[in-house]
């Protein structure tokens, strides 16, 4: 086993795909920092939010034994030192401040809810960016009347896997999904009409074309004056990541995504890699998603082995197949797509969508820990090129 010693901050899908690779393959001793106590199936949160699954899984069945796991926040990144600051409070650290140091570190903190300027959210409205949100909205909902009205705002994948979950567990209350930008852009107009026949059989109401302005606690105000009544809002537009790269100087677009090149390379610090949701990577779009995510984690693994070695590190190949969507308990649409993440004009729905969707989110798993099995067991992409 080598001396090199490598900190992966974030054990979400990206992180655990690096740490695993990293340590099964001898090519280094990892840490992995996190502050959840358990890994989070962000594809499940709102299977969580609706009361009709779990969404957390022990990391003792996901990581390489010899990982050694912090529960911690990270609160600075000291590129110069190659270390990192801990939340003097975390991990039964007592007061003061706590670091680790490091030969190189991936950067794989994830992303959730991003904030919003419209009036009443902060306040009223419920978000299934983490486990701790979606829990929080299952509690919410556990207490709730059974014909409460449920507004969800937001026409995108989180927005209506939400909606078609709650709709199907609470049938005697009402559901409506606000898609100001329509249903699933990303799906193309063959998903997009099959997403919408299911919502329709659930007994979702749809609203598009105009976007939400006000929240209070018992009503959604929209841009074009009509009001809906609202006993609970689930808010579920934009995203945002943590701003632990830019409060740590390290160069971030204007979302604070890190910037890395197309080697996963930090543009601002050469060792930092990144991977996951809260990078971007210069010169190429990929949409956020455990489809990327466990891709490029195995891939920064990559960079960060040859770097350690004095290699060049491989170009990103990152390419896209489906976009997975799930739509109740029994059902679901999934759209092939090309390696650019174009969709084409082929679907799968119903039941057949439903079950494809589960196997995926089943599998997701299944390669996270077979690689902390085996490293190297997980090759979704072609392989990376120089």
């Amino acid at each position: 086993m080598t001396d090199h010693h490598v900190i992966v901050i974030g054990a979400g899908y990206a992180g655990c795909m690096a740490a695993n690779r990293l340590q099964a393959t001898g090519a280094a001793r990892v840490t992995l920092i996190d502050p959840h106590p358990q890994f989070v199936e962000r594809i499940r949160l709102h299977q969580l939010a609706a009361g009709t699954g779990a969404a957390t899984l022990d990391f003792a069945t996901l990581l390489h034994p010899e990982i050694t796991r912090v529960q911690a926040a990270v609160t600075r990144i000291d590129g110069p030192a190659r270390r990192v600051v801990l939340d003097g409070n975390s991990d039964g650290a007592g007061d003061g401040e706590r670091s680790l140091t490091y030969d190189a570190m991936i950067y794989a903190v994830g992303s959730g809810t991003g904030s919003s300027s419209v009036p009443g959210v902060a306040e009223f409205a419920d978000r299934v960016g983490d486990a701790d949100e979606a829990q929080r909205l299952a509690d919410r909902l556990a207490g709730a009347p059974r014909d409460a009205a449920i507004v969800v705002v937001g026409g995108g994948l989180t927005g209506v896997e939400v909606a078609a979950e709650m709709a199907q567990v609470r049938p005697h209350g009402s559901v409506t999904l606000v898609a100001g930008g329509g249903l699933v852009p990303t799906a193309g107009a063959s998903g997009a009409r099959s997403v919408a026949r299911r919502l329709r059989r659930l007994g979702v109401d749809v609203v598009d074309g105009t976007t939400a302005s006000e929240v209070s606690d018992s009503k959604v105000t929209l841009a074009d004056g009509r009001t809906l009544a609202a006993d609970i809002t689930v808010w579920t537009t934009g995203f945002g990541v943590p701003p632990l790269a830019r409060d740590s100087g390290l160069a971030t677009d204007d979302s604070g995504r890190l910037r890395v090149d197309d080697h996963l390379v930090s543009v601002s610090d050469p060792g930092v890699v990144g991977a996951g949701d809260a990078v971007v990577v210069d010169g190429i779009d990929l949409r956020m998603s455990c489809q990327a995510a466990l891709p490029l984690g195995a891939q920064a693994a990559g960079t960060v082995t040859a770097l350690l070695d004095g290699t060049p590190p491989r170009r990103v190949d990152q390419g896209f197949a489906a976009q997975c969507i799930g739509l109740g308990r029994d059902g679901g649409t999934v759209v092939l797509t090309d390696r650019s993440d174009r969709p084409r004009r082929v679907h799968i729905g119903g039941r057949a969508g439903g079950l494809v969707k589960e196997q995926v989110c089943r599998m997701t798993v299944r390669w996270l820990a077979g690689e902390g099995r085996k490293g190297g067991s997980y090759s979704w992409t072609r392989g990376p090129r120089r």
